[in-house]
C-alpha cells in the first residue's frame, strides 16, 4: 500500500472481545490498545502484513484468544512466530561467593599451568645438561665463563656489604637484647647460627634473584623479538644448549660462592661489632664460634643449588615466553623478579621445615 491514508482498521469492543476489521497492517497497528484483550475475533479482517501478523502472535502468546481466522492469516501468523528470536533472557546477577570462587579457581588453574611450564623448563634443562655430558664438544665453555662473571663476579660487591652490614645489625640488635639477661656472650651465636642458616644464603639468593633473573629475562627476551632464537633453530642450533643450560650451569656454580662469601661477611661484621659494643675480642669470638655445630652451615649452603635452579628456570623461562613487543618485555621481566624472589622464600621454608622435621 503506497498510501497509508488508504489504510482502516475497524475496533469494537464487544464485552471481553475486541473485533477487528480492515486492514491490520504497519500503519494501524498504534491504534490498537496498549493492553491486550482477552480475545481478539479476526473474522471481517481483510488485510495482514507481518507487522500485524506479529502483534496476533504476541497476544496469542500472551494468552490472547483468535477467533475467525482465515487460513492465510493464520499461516502467515505461524511464519512469523517461528522468525522472531525468543527474548533473552537477563543475566542473573551473580552472588559475591561467586565471583570470588570463580576467580579463585581462575588463578589456580593458572598456577598449576605455569609450574606445569616451570616443570617443561626444568627439563630440557636436565636433557640438555645430558647432552652436555655425553657431547661436550657441543657445550659452550665461553659462554659459561661469561656468564659466571656477570652473575658471580660482578654481584659480589653488593652482597659482601648486604651481608656485612646485616652481620653488624644482627650483633648490635641482639646485644641490646642479651644484655637484660647478662648473656652478650651469646651474641656470637645468634650471629653465627642467623647467618649460617638462614640469611646469608637466604638475603644472597633474593639479591641474585632480582639481579640475575631480570637479566636472564631481558637478554633471552630481547633476542627473542629480534627472532634470534628462529635463527638459531633455521642454522641448527638448540636454544636450551646455547641459551639455557649456560646460564643455569653458572648460576649453580656461583651462588653457593656467594653465599660463602655472604657467612664470611656477615660473621665479619657481626664480630666486629661485637667488639666495639661488646668487648668481645677477634680470638673470642672466634672461639665461641668454633663451638657452633657446622651442621648449620651446611644447612645454609645445601639450599644454594636449589636456588640457582629456581632462579635460572624462572628467569630462561620468562625471557622464552617474551613477544614481540617492548611491553611484554617489560611486563614479562617484572614477573620474573617477582617470580623467583617469591619462590626462593617459599622453598626456604619448606627447607626450614624439612630441616626441623630431620632435627638438622
Amino acid at each position: 500500500m503506497r498510501n497509508p491514508e488508504d489504510a482502516t482498521l475497524d475496533q469494537t469492543q464487544d464485552g471481553d472481545l475486541l473485533r477487528l476489521g480492515g486492514a491490520l497492517l504497519v500503519w494501524t497497528l498504534p491504534q490498537l490498545p496498549r493492553d491486550l484483550p482477552t480475545r481478539i475475533g479476526l473474522g471481517d479482517l481483510d488485510r495482514m502484513d507481518t507487522a500485524g501478523a506479529w502483534y496476533l502472535a504476541r497476544a496469542r502468546q500472551a494468552g490472547t484468544q483468535l477467533e475467525g481466522l482465515s487460513d492465510s492469516h493464520a499461516r502467515l501468523i505461524e511464519t512469523v512466530a517461528q522468525s522472531v528470536a525468543p527474548p533473552e533472557r537477563g543475566a542473573i546477577p551473580d552472588a559475591r561467593w561467586h565471583n570470588i570462587l570463580e576467580r579463585t579457581g581462575k588463578r589456580v588453574v593458572g598456577a598449576l599451568g605455569y609450574f606445569h611450564e616451570l616443570a617443561e623448563f626444568l627439563g630440557r634443562f636436565l636433557a640438555a645438561w645430558l647432552r652436555a655430558l655425553r657431547h661436550p664438544s657441543e657445550f659452550r665453555l665461553t659462554s659459561l665463563v661469561y656468564h659466571c662473571q656477570e652473575t658471580g663476579l660482578r654481584a659480589v660487591p653488593i652482597v659482601f656489604v648486604m651481608s656485612f652490614l646485616i652481620g653488624v645489625v644482627l650483633a648490635f640488635q641482639g646485644a641490646a637484647q642479651l644484655r637484660q639477661f647478662g648473656a652478650e656472650v651469646f651474641v656470637v651465636d645468634l650471629i653465627a647460627i642467623a647467618v649460617l642458616r638462614e640469611l646469608g644464603i637466604l638475603l644472597t639468593a633474593i639479591i641474585v634473584a632480582g639481579r640475575t633473573a631480570s637479566a636472564l629475562t631481558a637478554s633471552i627476551g630481547s633476542m627473542k623479538m629480534r627472532e634470534e632464537i628462529d635463527a638459531m633453530r633455521t642454522l641448527g642450533m638448540d636454544p636450551d644448549m646455547v641459551l639455557i643450560l649456560p646460564r643455569v650451569l653458572a648460576l649453580l656454580v656461583t651462588l653457593p660462592i656467594l653465599g660463602l662469601l655472604a657467612d664470611l661477611a656477615g660473621l665479619t661484621g657481626g664480630a666486629l661489632m661485637s667488639w666495639i659494643v661488646l668487648d668481645i675480642s677477634p680470638s673470642m669470638f672466634l672461639t665461641r664460634l668454633g663451638e657452633v655445630d657446622v651442621s648449620h652451615a651446611i644447612a645454609g649452603l645445601v639450599k644454594a643449588p636449589v636456588f640457582a635452579v629456581i632462579i635460572g628456570v624462572i628467569g630462561c623461562h620468562a625471557g622464552m615466553q617474551v613477544g614481540r613487543d617492548a611491553e611484554s618485555l617489560g611486563r614479562m621481566t617484572s614477573s620474573a623478579v617477582v617470580n623467583a624472589i617469591f619462590a626462593v622464600i617459599i622453598a626456604d621454608a619448606i627447607f626450614s621445615i624439612v630441616f626441623s622435621e630431620m632435627g638438622i
